[in-house]
């Protein structure tokens, strides 16, 4: 484990919030196929059904800035990239959309959802593509003016399971994050990946919770609810 200092989670001001979800920071996160994207669908209805005013976005993008980002990154346009560039760029999509867009609504007393952080760097471009943990983060605190999740869920499923349920819904190139280019990558670099998301779990539990993604949808979800409102002290 690196001696670098763990990340702590976004802290909100005293006094802002009505509902205890009001005005935090959450983070949906796992292999590509594991379902967050639905299951952020249905946290969503969630928020709404209680009142709770929130924002969603995702990784890269977010901002007219990240979008290009996103497209050099998860195009042909980025064959060839270096690892080391691959994570600045994520980052620098990152940094944009903190400044511009989560910085502004968590000051505002408005929830955040993002699908994918620095979890997914930590994950991708570190377990998997090599880059030290400590870098990572030291680039990730640059980055986002050390902001950090209130709470990070990760989706865990195997590798080969979340390739059939991609192949079988024929999105794999409209739902993944990394959709042709990194997708492409051979099983066992996708493997390194789920390792890394294991493994982070284990490094900062105060802020993170592991799900079980196997089952039917309404199951998981019921899972990401409970650990959600367990977590928040949700009554």
């Amino acid at each position: 484990m690196s001696t670098e200092k763990k990340p702590t989670g976004h802290q909100q001001e005293p006094n802002r919030a009505v509902h205890p979800l009001a005005g935090k920071f959450i983070v949906f996160d796992g292999v590509d196929g594991c379902g967050k994207s639905t299951q952020l669908g249905e946290f969503e209805k969630y928020l709404s059904d209680r009142g709770v005013t929130y924002r969603r976005f995702r990784e890269p993008g977010g901002t007219a800035i990240g979008e290009d980002i996103r497209n050099i990154l998860l195009t042909k346009r980025g064959e060839g990239m270096h690892i080391r560039a691959e994570m600045l760029l994520y980052m620098a999509s990152r940094a944009q959309l903190v400044y511009q867009e989560i910085r502004p609504a968590l000051a505002a007393g408005v929830t955040v959802l993002a699908d994918r952080y620095t979890s997914s760097t930590l994950a991708y471009q570190g377990s998997a593509g090599g880059i030290a943990t400590a870098d990572i983060l030291a680039t990730a605190r640059a980055a986002t003016e050390n902001l950090w999740p209130d709470l990070t869920i990760i989706l865990d499923i195997t590798i080969a399971t979340a390739r059939q349920r991609t192949t079988k819904k024929g999105d794999i190139h409209q739902t993944g994050l990394f959709e042709d280019r990194i997708e492409q990558r051979p099983a066992n670099f996708h493997q390194h990946v789920r390792e890394g998301f294991l493994s982070q779990c284990d490094q900062f539990p105060d802020t993170y919770r592991l799900i079980d993604a196997t089952g039917k949808p309404e199951v998981v979800r019921k899972r990401i609810f409970a650990a959600i409102e367990k977590f928040f002290g949700v009554k």
